[in-house]
């Protein structure tokens, strides 16, 4: 008995230094993103206030909250509605489909529904329904740009996001990308915080993908 206990006992040793090993890196990936989404409002593609006007204002899809936008899209509508009164741009792109099954409106339509009640015109709004993720309403946004020969872009979202939608931006070869951020007053920072570390993670496993040929 004492014998296989010996015989044991390295092989113990080793998985517990291997599970140290992971839980060091797990801990050192968290920092660096936590410090990769602190970086963003640092970054030259946050908009300046002499920067010309974009031909589009892409806002990113949040989640709706029935036939509403959630407190948080509410968030970016308002922020997104200050830069176009502001010149900043000269057609919203509204990007964001279905988040649930009886839903009445995609994210985008919720979006636009918000937007003509507060003064902006259906004419002043281009509709992208499809996408489920950040990655998917850059590039359906992207191919609505060139369908209608735009070029250039802000990109408007909040703060915590923005380093992630630069990143894919910029992978999708958008032309000189430029942000336009907001904070959030409503979202809880630390779930929220977790979840972004989870999502720039996974956007991370996308890009390597894209890197070998493949379109995720």
């Amino acid at each position: 008995m004492e014998q296989g206990r010996r015989k044991l006992r390295p092989l113990y040793i080793r998985w517990l230094r291997f599970g140290l090993v992971l839980i060091l890196l797990g801990i050192g990936w968290f920092l660096y993103v936590l410090a990769q989404i602190g970086s963003v409002e640092r970054s030259p593609a946050v908009a300046i206030k002499d920067m010309p006007a974009a031909d589009v204002g892409i806002v990113l899809g949040a989640s709706m909250w029935g036939d509403r936008p959630s407190p948080g899209l509410e968030e970016r509508l308002r922020h997104s509605l200050e830069q176009y009164q502001a010149g900043k741009f000269k057609i919203f792109l509204l990007t964001g489909g279905l988040d649930q099954e009886g839903y009445k409106y995609t994210e985008a339509e919720g979006m636009a529904n918000y937007l003509e009640e507060h003064g902006v015109p259906r004419e002043a709004m281009l509709l992208e329904n499809k996408a489920t993720s950040t990655y998917e309403n850059l590039k359906f946004s992207q191919e609505i740009m060139k369908e209608q020969g735009l070029t250039s872009a802000l990109i408007m979202t909040h703060t915590y996001h923005g380093n992630r939608a630069l990143e894919i931006a910029e992978a999708l070869d958008y032309r000189h990308p430029k942000l336009s951020l907001t904070k959030s007053k409503v979202l809880k920072p630390i779930p929220n915080t977790m979840r972004e570390v989870l999502a720039y993670t996974k956007w991370k496993l996308v890009q390597a993908g894209l890197a070998l040929g493949l379109d995720l």
